[in-house]
């Protein structure tokens, strides 16, 4: 195979310490504490034959134990051997003091000031491109976002409105799009009916909040500004699209399915700031990917625009809850789209993506 530079755009290392206690469940508190209860479940499922059920535990364990590693470094290690000693990961860090379950142990300023000291290790500071990330309820001028690109050199923004805010909170419109804009820094921002939720947050406004259009006002007062909604979608919206027969008559991933928005916004051309990745989705990689083949391999214009606008990305350490690893989904992905596609979403849209080129 031809030598590419990943840069894999979504990946995750915040860690335990970087999540309130109560989150999602105070019950599961003796589980959090005591994660080899989990594999005792799992050891009592596969005695009485609920393989399935083992198998979920299974993966839960995994994705527990990522959680428990003391330091964003032990995390970056761990996803580093699935890939190419020169690939890239574009660190999103989470901000969830303000979204009902109390604060975390570590504050985002002490999570912020970490990940720039990982960004400067001399052994693995090279593949590590932090990102910042705020609530507007939380920082209502983005102080923390700004001294983290002013003064720690962080290259984008992450924002996940599913917290609890709106993309087009007035405080963000004032205080953070502007300047990204100005400075060409990137965004990234959840867009999928799954992830953390607010916890006085109902089902109906947190997909309000997240949907595709919700970032329209954005890209109309900021043209200039690169959005990447990511998840193309979410697992949901792909599973409806590829399964029409099992529709709901109240499940809106029928009505409004994001993944063919996400699309038709992109190759409509309305949107040049807009791209979309394709972190944990592809995980589903045998019913999603023949797929993704047709939207990204055709000669038509709605082809290429989809091709130049899409990134790659793995969402990892969520994507410990998945049976493939991410080295497996790399080469599958790398192996169903060949590798001049692949080049394309891997390396060279990110550096497009990220102002590098």
């Amino acid at each position: 195979m031809s030598n590419i530079r990943i840069t894999n755009c979504h990946v995750h290392l915040f860690h335990a310490d970087h999540v309130p206690e109560d989150y999602p469940y105070w019950a599961l508190k003796p589980f959090k504490n005591m994660p080899w209860l989990i594999k005792g479940l799992e050891l009592g499922m596969t005695l009485i034959g609920q393989h399935p059920i083992a198998d979920k535990l299974s993966r839960l364990y995994r994705f527990q134990q990522e959680t428990q590693e003391g330091s964003q470094r032990a995390i970056l290690d761990n996803v580093r051997h699935h890939y190419p000693s020169d690939t890239r990961f574009v660190v999103l860090p989470m901000e969830l003091s303000a979204f009902g379950y109390g604060a975390p142990k570590v504050p985002l300023a002490v999570q912020h000031d970490e990940l720039a000291e990982l960004a400067r290790d001399p052994d693995v500071g090279a593949s590590v491109i932090p990102f910042a990330t705020l609530d507007p309820r939380a920082d209502p001028q983005a102080t923390e976002v700004w001294r983290a690109v002013d003064q720690l050199r962080f290259r984008g923004v992450k924002i996940y409105p599913r917290l609890g805010f709106a993309p087009t909170d007035p405080r963000l419109m004032k205080h953070l799009y502007p300047r990204m804009e100005v400075l060409g820094l990137p965004l990234m921002t959840h867009c999928s009916r799954g992830g953390v939720q607010g916890r006085e947050l109902s089902d109906h406004w947190a997909d309000r909040y997240t949907e595709p259009d919700a970032y329209i006002p954005i890209m109309k007062a900021h043209p200039k500004l690169r959005i990447c909604l990511a998840h193309f979608g979410g697992q949901r919206d792909w599973s409806a699209y590829v399964n029409p027969d099992q529709r709901s008559p109240f499940a809106d991933e029928y009505r409004n399915n994001w993944q063919v928005r996400i699309r038709e916004m992109i190759c409509s051309g309305d949107y040049p700031g807009l791209w979309t990745d394709i972190s944990y989705t592809l995980f589903h990689f045998e019913d999603y990917v023949p797929f993704l083949r047709l939207f990204l391999l055709g000669d038509e214009p709605e082809h290429e625009r989809l091709r130049s606008r899409v990134l790659f990305g793995s969402d990892f350490y969520m994507t410990r809850q998945e049976k493939l690893s991410e080295k497996a989904v790399c080469f599958r992905l790398r192996n169903a789209l060949g590798e001049e596609v692949f080049r394309q979403i891997a390396e060279e849209n990110p550096a497009r993506w990220l102002g590098e080129a």
